[in-house]
């Protein structure tokens, strides 16, 4: 059972894409701390059974509305009778870089309708605080690194980062004649699972993140990784990212909650990053020295909505929230590694008795060592 560190400011917490990658480990750290958790989440690109990883986890079952938040009424139906919540974390957007280049309307009318959607609840039921789950698409392609707070937006390099960009000007514009306030939250490139096994990241199709397509081919269930770019201007030639692990990031949203329960600033922003930059090929060596499997891959083209190189700065989360990283990049990838070990055994046993993965599998022992 999961170690419980109580928050100074515990209460009702909505989280939007509660069964997601990020929300599902979010909704963990929330609980250790003493919040209760509702979830929204229509569950068109995540898998409910999450929940019950969380469950195992906690010993906790949090309740899921299967909503679709640009449904204002049915939106509403859900805030209406959560109006005691002190906070929503507003997980719930798409994020596929190269659909968004080739669906950019569907990308501004889900990821902007659904915040808009959010913004509108939390000031009719007056809900004091409003945690937004930004990127750091935000920058573009930034000429000096490493980026910060104070680096002021790029030219938008896809329209899922234009929608990130587009919903921090939303909140930023409605800080002070709100009754709520604000916190964006830039992540890098969240990976890795939680070190329990119980959740990790579970991709719908062919992975678009890089490092479950990594943990895949591994495993030989996608035979061919491509590198996407090798002319960057790099050390390499790759692109160069900040990865960092997807529980240090969950871990961050409960101490921006307490961060606005005792600030008066209205809207702040907050880069969390592990603030060192490595290139796609030095991700591809950390993993095979993590976990002794060698990759089969090969060099392409480029992206559509990549950038060349971003990184974080990470000292005003260390100084206004006290929080900095606990897991290093190879933690990231042995847990990666025996999240994706451990649902490829649950589907393959599963498979042979015939049913449907509800992620109910035998431990799988990891790898991990906390930094």
């Amino acid at each position: 059972m999961l170690e419980r560190k109580l928050s100074s400011v515990p209460g009702k917490v909505i989280v939007t894409g509660g069964c997601g990658y990020i929300g599902s480990h979010t909704i963990v750290e929330l609980l250790a701390a003493g919040f209760e958790v509702v979830s929204i989440d229509s569950n068109v690109r995540s898998d409910p059974s999450i929940l019950r990883g969380v469950e195992r986890l906690t010993g906790e079952r949090v309740p899921n509305y299967p909503v679709d938040l640009r449904d204002s009424f049915a939106a509403d139906e859900v805030f209406s009778a959560h109006r005691d919540a002190g906070a929503v974390i507003h997980f719930a957007a798409f994020k596929t870089v190269p659909e968004s280049v080739a669906f950019p309307e569907r990308y501004f009318q889900n990821n902007l309708g659904s915040l808009l959607s959010v913004m509108r609840a939390v000031e009719q039921y007056r809900i004091p605080r409003l945690i937004f789950s930004s990127s750091c698409s935000v920058y573009g392609s930034p000429e000096c690194l490493p980026v910060t707070e104070e680096t002021a937006f790029g030219e938008a390099q896809s329209p899922y980062a234009r929608t990130k960009q587009i919903g921090e000007m939303m909140l930023r514009d409605c800080a002070g004649s709100s009754p709520t306030r604000f916190v964006s939250l830039r992540y890098f490139n969240p990976a890795g699972a939680h070190p329990s096994l119980e959740i990790g990241e579970v991709p719908f199709g062919r992975p678009e993140n890089l490092v479950p397509a990594i943990a895949q081919n591994a495993l030989g269930l996608l035979p061919e990784l491509v590198v996407r770019g090798a002319d960057y201007p790099t050390r390499d030639g790759s692109c160069v990212r900040d990865y960092i692990h997807v529980s240090d990031i969950a871990r961050a949203h409960v101490q921006a909650l307490e961060y606005l329960d005792r600030s008066v600033a209205w809207h702040e922003v907050f880069n969390l990053g592990l603030g060192d930059g490595v290139t796609v090929l030095e991700l591809l060596q950390a993993f095979e020295q993590a976990t002794g499997v060698k990759l089969r891959f090969r060099l392409g083209p480029r992206r559509p909505g990549d950038v060349s190189a971003v990184y974080a700065g990470r000292d005003k989360a260390k100084r206004l929230l006290g929080w900095q990283p606990r897991f290093s990049i190879e933690d990231v990838m042995r847990t990666a590694w025996n999240w994706e070990l451990k649902r490829t055994q649950a589907e393959t046993n599963l498979a042979r008795a015939g049913k449907h993965s509800d992620m109910r599998v035998a431990q799988v022992t990891p790898a991990f060592q906390e930094t």
